[in-house]
């Protein structure tokens, strides 16, 4: 069937009534509100169950698993929109701040694209000889990249004779996303209770409005201020045009850079880097004083709830028995390294919101940024963390690192030279390792919330 904009209405409104529903759900059922299951969360896996894998009631166009991919540029853009403001601490505070969150992530994938390749060689091949040597490829391509890069994965090792390796990237990426869901439940709700938690304190003593989700009359903020006349444009039309202008022209340039380069650049991190220039362009006309921050920050949360919904409502869940024992296997590896590079890794090498900061990077590192970006919204569900500002930094440098590895691994694998693709992974690893060591970001365990007070002595 032709994708036409009706198409993208009907997959809009089916979000819409599955939003709807799982908001009615969350309202009334106890044990959605004790779980904090996001609204957008709850209505992707009911959409996932009533759609093509499921009970087959609903069916969404073929464009529809896109969605998400032009959302994540508007809720990126919502934060290059406001400026990009460095913190009160000075240069050296937020060199340290971005550099540790910068060594945290690429430790994460380096880890991901190495050590399930030698797993897979040097164990797996125990088991089942004839395993492709890219089979270990299957944890970075499912639980880094997510389906999108596990089907390109899959793609480029069927064009080189692997032919299961399609549906077992799409099995990876499913599991991936349980584990960043169901995983990221349990830690965050393990996290409030060691008092690791900046801003969500104890889940069982916060307010009926964050379990329900309705605020009573007379405590509802303000959404915000109307700062153009209705009779020229309406306020919302002109907040909605300050997003779609550096939304569309991020995902243009990205293309052109792309097509140039050659280079897979994420079009959410160059959307944030157009928005900021467009955040000055509209400063040095003075038309900034004409923009609210609180219209433009709820906006690109609306986006994010439809991203969530369709990054999970869209997911395809093949099951492959022909590997179940060594993909059971992997996975399990996959699972337990997520974990600890959160619990063991992220408070000793993040200080500031280093929970809520570590577990983005849980959920982003488990398949979707989707996730990553639904776990956030819990532990800080007013977005007022350095997160995503500083993902957005440090995302360009590190996708064209992992773009190489994506590339280079494994063909190298496929080729029998699978220590060759992984040597330089690894070298790079320990080269963050030793420069976490020399600029002081590691250190010992916090035990709980990181006491700023520390960095006011540490600068005297």
């Amino acid at each position: 069937m032709e994708f036409t904009c009706y198409s993208m209405l009907i997959d809009f409104t089916i979000a819409a009534i599955f939003l709807f529903l799982a908001k009615l759900l969350r309202e009334k059922i106890k044990i959605l509100q004790s779980l904090f299951i996001p609204v957008s969360l709850l209505a992707g896996f009911l959409a996932l169950i009533a759609g093509k894998n499921g009970l087959k009631l609903i069916t969404f166009s073929g464009q529809a698993g896109s969605y998400s991919g032009m959302l994540i540029i508007a809720v990126f853009v919502s934060l290059g929109l406001r400026g990009f403001n460095f913190s009160k601490g000075g240069m050296k505070e937020n060199f340290d701040r971005i550099g540790s969150y910068y060594c945290l992530r690429n430790i994460g994938w380096c880890f991901q694209y190495s050590f399930p390749v030698l797993f897979s060689v040097l164990l797996l091949g125990i088991l089942e000889p004839d395993l492709n040597p890219a089979f270990g490829m299957l944890i970075p391509a499912g639980f880094q990249g997510g389906h999108g890069t596990a089907a390109a994965l899959g793609n480029t090792l069927g064009g080189l004779g692997w032919e299961a390796a399609n549906d077992l990237g799409m099995t990876s990426a499913t599991i991936g996303i349980l584990t960043g869901i169901f995983g990221g439940i349990a830690l965050i709700k393990l996290g409030t209770m060691k008092g690791y938690t900046k801003f969500v304190k104890d889940f069982t003593q916060l307010p009926d409005d964050m379990r329900t989700g309705l605020i009573e009359e007379g405590k509802r903020p303000a959404l915000g201020e109307e700062t153009v006349s209705p009779m020229a444009i309406d306020p919302l039309a002109w907040h909605l045009m300050l997003i779609l202008i550096p939304t569309g022209l991020g995902y243009l340039l990205t293309n052109y850079l792309q097509g140039v380069t050659g280079l897979g650049l994420p079009s959410f991190s160059i959307g944030f880097l157009v928005a900021i220039v467009f955040h000055f362009v509209l400063k040095a006309m003075k038309a900034d004083k004409y923009v609210d921050n609180r219209i433009i920050s709820r906006m690109g949360s609306c986006c994010t709830d439809f991203l969530v919904f369709f990054g999970v409502a869209t997911i395809n869940v093949p099951v492959v028995l022909e590997y179940i024992v060594p993909f059971s296997l992997l996975m399990l590896f996959g699972i337990v390294w997520v974990v600890i590079h959160f619990t063991v890794i992220a408070p000793r090498l993040l200080k500031q919101e280093w929970f809520e900061r570590g577990m983005y990077v849980y959920g982003y590192s488990t398949g979707v940024t989707a996730i990553g970006m639904a776990l956030l919204r819990i532990v800080d569900p007013e977005n007022k963390s350095c997160t995503l500002d500083d993902a957005a930094i440090v995302t360009p440098i590190e996708s064209i690192i992992e773009v190489f590895a994506l590339a280079y691994v494994p063909v190298a694998c496929v080729q029998g030279n699978w220590v060759m693709g992984v040597a330089p992974i690894l070298i790079y690893m320990a080269g963050l390792i030793v420069v976490s060591i020399l600029f002081k970001w590691w250190h010992k365990h916090p035990k709980g919330v990181f006491d700023e007070s520390q960095l006011e002595k540490s600068r005297r």
